[in-house]
């Protein structure tokens, strides 16, 4: 009996349940969704670092032609300064003059002519022309900086007009050989020359190119706004100069617009340097359109998965449902409700063994009515029916702990397997029993039941059915003794007392 017993329960195949479903495929869902966002997230930073890379190439470029371009013109006013100092200077014609002094300048549409102040300010040569017109420029700041900083070298102006154009003009002390201040020589580059640079690169109409002095003095913007020209960035309290250090970049709303841009700073030692802008809707706007595509397909994959598992669920339900009634009929007794005999033999098996191990009591109550064939006889089986049912629901009504199995065992008798009671808690049990069964049936049909009751702890290497044995001999000692009562059987003799 034991052995087939574990026959069938090995060959039990294992069962998912809905609930185990529905959670499986809610982690999924979520495991797969974290993957996908994760995959969209480096998607993104990957778009972001080769938007920045561009704009870093952008402005590192573009500062590098400024650069050059200072440089040389730089040069020219080194050697103007130079040659001013020459003796013969003051004994030359204008015309030799001009070569000696401007032959090595360096000449382009967009480099304004170089002019050379007096002490005073007052303008005494023009590179443009032999006789340069009248002029002062004592009150200029790039004159003012030259005539008081002996170390200032080359100065940059804030955008100005100079000259009829707007410009940056670009100047330098001439000094004597004792260092005292002789003028200043100047010379500008026009913004048509920044405006030329820019228009050679190939911009989206959002894009922005800010060029700036080291002291963060705008110089030229695209797209341009003279408003914005010559502004100083150090004015203005809401931006720091740590956002955008050399080398780095800075994602979000700058200090000249309210566009979010993501901007890169060139890195060059020069001058001045150069800030590249795109706009963040324009960085991301491909990803932007990959990253809803794929949300859109993540998204009906997992409506279509939660869909499938809740069908699937209610699915597995049902046959859990139609599983359990099947196995409810296959353990229950039909006419009395109560466990069957192949259910009880379970049952007793695994408490039995559980018993064994924790060395515990287990009892058990065979009961059997009295004088059932002959009433059964008389009455009828339908009658016969009912006292059996009547009998099982006095027994449902007296066990009510959640471990104890009550069964029809066979026929008329029925089994009361009670684990952890001990012979006196069971003979109470017994006795309730007997009393509801007296007191349910009316005195034409009168019913009376017989118990016979067995406890003790198993010991090893002992079967069940030596409990059974025990209560049967109980039962049979009831019933020889005058039925409807209750009989303990005394082990491990088990010599019998009423």
């Amino acid at each position: 009996m034991l052995s087939g017993w574990r026959d069938v329960t090995a060959r039990r195949p294992w069962r998912i349940s809905a609930k185990l479903l529905i959670i499986s495929s809610v982690v999924t869902v979520i495991g797969f969704s974290a993957i996908c966002v994760n995959v969209m997230l480096d998607m993104r930073r990957g778009e972001e670092a080769l938007a920045r890379q561009t704009l870093e190439n952008l402005a590192t470029t573009i500062e590098s032609d400024i650069s050059r371009n200072i440089e040389i013109y730089d040069l020219s006013l080194k050697a103007v300064a130079s040659n001013m100092l020459l003796p013969e200077l003051a004994t030359v014609s204008k015309p030799v003059r001009h070569l000696i002094l401007f032959d090595h300048a360096t000449t382009a549409r967009h480099f304004g002519a170089i002019q050379v102040f007096d002490a005073d300010g007052k303008l005494t040569i023009d590179a443009s022309t032999l006789d340069p017109p009248q002029a002062n420029r004592s009150e200029e700041d790039y004159f003012k900086i030259h005539r008081d900083n002996p170390g200032a070298g080359l100065f940059i102006s804030r955008p100005m007009l100079f000259r009829g154009a707007y410009s940056i003009v670009l100047s330098r002390r001439i000094s004597d050989t004792d260092g005292g201040f002789l003028g200043v020589v100047a010379g500008s580059i026009r913004f048509s020359y920044f405006h030329e640079l820019f228009e050679r690169l190939n911009l989206d109409p959002d894009d922005t190119i800010t060029v700036l002095k080291r002291d963060r003095t705008i110089m030229m913007r695209r797209p341009f706004d003279l408003d914005v020209i010559g502004k100083n960035l150090g004015t203005q309290q809401s931006w720091k100069p740590d956002n955008l250090k050399a080398g780095g970049s800075y994602a979000g709303q700058g200090p000249v617009d309210a566009t979010p841009r993501l901007y890169v700073r060139s890195t060059g030692p020069g001058p001045m340097f150069v800030v590249a802008g795109k706009p963040l809707n324009a960085v991301f706007e491909l990803w932007q359109k990959e990253a809803y595509r794929i949300g859109a397909v993540v998204l009906a994959l997992i409506l279509f998965m939660l869909a499938s598992t809740l069908v699937l669920a209610r699915e597995i339900g049902r046959r859990a449902e139609a599983e359990r009634k099947l196995e409810e009929m296959a353990t229950t007794d039909a006419l009395t409700g109560l466990k069957n005999r192949r259910k009880f033999d379970q049952v007793i098996d695994a408490e039995w063994r559980r018993a064994m191990r924790q060395k515990t009591l287990v009892a058990l109550l065979m009961i059997d009515a009295d004088h059932f064939k002959a009433y059964n006889d008389t009455f009828g089986h339908q009658a016969g029916d009912q006292v059996l049912v009547g009998i099982a629901i006095c027994i449902s009504d007296s066990v009510s702990r959640a471990g104890d199995c009550a069964a029809r065992y066979g026929g008329e008798e029925f089994a009361v397997l009670l684990p952890g009671a001990s012979a006196a808690d069971a003979f109470k049990v017994a006795e309730t029993i007997r009393g509801k069964v007296q007191g349910w049936s009316d005195d034409q049909t009168s019913s009376t039941v017989s118990c016979g009751i067995a406890s003790f702890v198993p010991a090893v290497g002992m079967d069940w059915a030596i409990l059974v044995a025990a209560a049967d001999k109980a039962l049979y000692a009831a019933k020889a003794g005058g039925r409807n009562q209750s009989v303990v059987a005394s082990l491990p003799k088990l010599s019998l007392v009423a």
